[in-house]
């Protein structure tokens, strides 16, 4: 009867105590991919305005070894933000992409 109240206390005290250990917290992470070769010219893409909903226009993405065309698409809008498309950004040398992303007004 003592043996087993002990291993019962002792894995209630194991199980209890991992209640304590942290997660490892999710937090947006910033990528930054710096490339030599400049990227294609955007290709033209017609759309309709829908109200309620954001365009995100297509971008030109690194692959690693070259520009994979992805292609826009629509979001819900976020009142009190403006949705700011993907680009790459001319830096020295080097041509750098920005992740698109909502900013407030």
């Amino acid at each position: 009867m003592f043996r087993r109240f002990l291993s019962h206390s002792l894995l209630a005290l194991i199980l209890g105590s991992t209640a304590f250990v942290s997660a490892p917290v999710s937090a947006r992470t910033w990528v930054d991919v710096s490339v030599g070769i400049a990227p294609p010219a955007p290709r033209v893409e017609r759309v309709v305005v829908r109200p309620g909903y954001a365009w995100s226009p297509g971008y030109w993405r690194w692959n690693g070894g070259r520009h994979v065309w992805v292609g826009g698409y629509w979001l819900p809008a976020r009142a009190g933000y403006r949705y700011v498309g993907a680009a790459w950004v001319r830096v020295g040398p080097a041509w750098q992409f920005r992740p698109a992303h909502w900013s407030r007004y």
